[in-house]
């Protein structure tokens, strides 16, 4: 099977197209003809080396959607899609044209999303799903999504509105709002001269009770908008990892800062948070991401060196589609 492979980790170099035995599963799994396959800036940090317990040689790739192709009599032929800390770190990944996982480890695609959506839901919706439940989001809760067009940010201000939430969207890309606004979405648009304060007690006078950065950029300003025991998430800090805030307005709101981080859940975990969300996507209350960028596997090395640099977009690999 082709496969992107990198054998030493450290620079995006090592990424290479390869031919490589295709895998035979073991008891308890499935081999899945992968037919889309999601690129995460985790995919290009993992072969950077900067995930301590990754192993090589290693293909690379979180998320997945494909085909049932060994396995299993029951399973075989079934439409599936998944993700993972597993994947790609310390099991072979999504980069490739086959995958084995194991057979609770993977959720059946819903019939009216393409397997393209569905490879683009892993990281997005895991990241949003866990940012949502470890605020404590319910029904009227006040929350602000920054960056709320992006895939994470899109998935989170669906799932919050899921429970009742109250959510401005705040982003810099006007036709974008516009595109939000017309999804029934309160919108205000932000630039580097933006004060968050001002911003979210424009439209939540008391201030948010949950503000998700999906940027990073925004986090220091993010606590000076908090309601009273509001809550902060953040899933990203750019530069060094470092931000300067005040621990005395976070204290005198009785405020927190939550963390939410992919990587700390299972494949298995992940399947069970897509089985609770697949009936959503099935009737449509939940929109899959929409707008993708499709390449062929041979086209990965360079996808990843312009990802890590910068690129913008949702981007698809097809395993079995030539360039």
């Amino acid at each position: 099977m082709k496969a992107i492979e990198f054998k030493e980790t450290g620079n995006l170099n090592h990424l290479q197209l390869t031919d490589l035995q295709t895998p035979k599963p073991q008891a308890n799994e499935v081999l899945i003809k992968v037919l889309a396959a999601g690129l995460n800036k985790s995919d290009t940090t993992n072969v950077l080396g900067l995930f301590p317990y990754t192993t090589v040689p290693r293909v690379p790739g979180r998320d997945f959607a494909g085909i049932v192709e060994d396995g299993p009599k029951e399973l075989m032929g079934l439409e599936v899609f998944g993700t993972g800390k597993e994947i790609g770190f310390t099991q072979n990944g999504s980069h490739a044209q086959y995958l084995c996982v194991q057979k609770d480890c993977f959720s059946i695609k819903p019939p009216n999303i393409s397997f393209e959506q569905a490879a683009a839901c892993g990281v997005p919706f895991i990241t949003a799903y866990f940012a949502i439940e470890n605020t404590r989001v319910t029904a009227n809760t006040k929350v602000v999504v920054i960056g709320a067009s992006g895939s994470v940010g899109f998935a989170a201000i669906q799932l919050a509105r899921q429970k009742g939430a109250q959510v401005l969207c705040l982003l810099r890309d006007e036709l974008k709002a516009r595109q939000l606004q017309q999804k029934g979405y309160a919108t205000q648009l932000i630039n580097e001269a933006s004060t968050i304060k001002s911003v979210v007690l424009e439209h939540f006078k008391e201030g948010a009770d949950v503000i998700f950065d999906t940027t990073g950029m925004w986090i220091a300003q993010s606590v000076h908008a908090l309601a009273n025991q509001g809550r902060l998430s953040c899933i990203v800090v750019p530069g060094d990892g470092n931000v300067n805030l005040s621990i005395r307005d976070l204290y005198r709101v009785a405020g927190e800062i939550i963390g939410v981080n992919s990587l700390l859940y299972s494949a298995k975990a992940c399947a069970k948070v897509f089985d609770l969300l697949g009936p959503s996507f099935a009737n449509a209350s939940l929109i899959a991401p929409e707008t993708l960028d499709t390449y062929a596997l041979s086209e990965a090395p360079e996808l990843y060196q312009a990802l890590r640099k910068g690129k913008k977009g949702k981007f698809i690999l097809l395993p079995h589609t030539n360039p």
